[in-house]
């Protein structure tokens, strides 16, 4: 089952799980220091909060992190790969990576106006989160692109 993913930072994470909490009617997949997911079941929904310091509008797009396509397998990611770069857009694969406290497949695109999207596939929890360039960031992006 594929399902969209909406990964969002937020000011304080307590308060935003409680809201997600009640607006889907649901309780988090995975809980960690600064990090928290959801599986939606109704709509199919991976929505994924990461904790920021600082006001409102810090990020990609202010609240917005990223955006995502969760599939089943590797062989999916490895797929869409080809038919993204067969369609001449310039993506960026990270196999392996661990990163939203998971080790996860996947790669990476940007839409016209730079929205990050990944389709990725997880292949096991993680008991820490190191981030891609290992400094514990979770999803943070900055000038050299996503880090997960």
């Amino acid at each position: 089952m594929s399902r969209v993913q909406l990964a969002l930072n937020v000011s304080n994470l307590d308060a935003a799980v409680g809201f997600y909490s009640k607006l889907f009617g649901a309780v988090p997949a995975k809980r960690e220091p600064g990090y928290a997911n959801f599986a939606i079941a109704d709509p199919p929904l991976k929505l994924v909060l990461v904790e920021r310091a600082g006001p409102r509008g810090h990020g990609v797009g202010g609240a917005l992190n990223h955006l995502g396509v969760e599939v089943e397998s590797t062989d999916e990611v490895v797929q869409t790969t080809t038919r993204l770069a067969d369609e001449g857009l310039e993506t960026t694969e990270q196999m392996g990576t661990t990163c939203c406290f998971a080790v996860q497949d996947k790669v990476w695109v940007e839409d016209p106006d730079g929205a990050p999207w990944e389709v990725y596939t997880v292949l096991a929890d993680a008991a820490t989160e190191t981030g891609i360039r290992g400094d514990g960031a979770c999803c943070a992006t900055d000038d050299a692109g996503p880090c997960c």
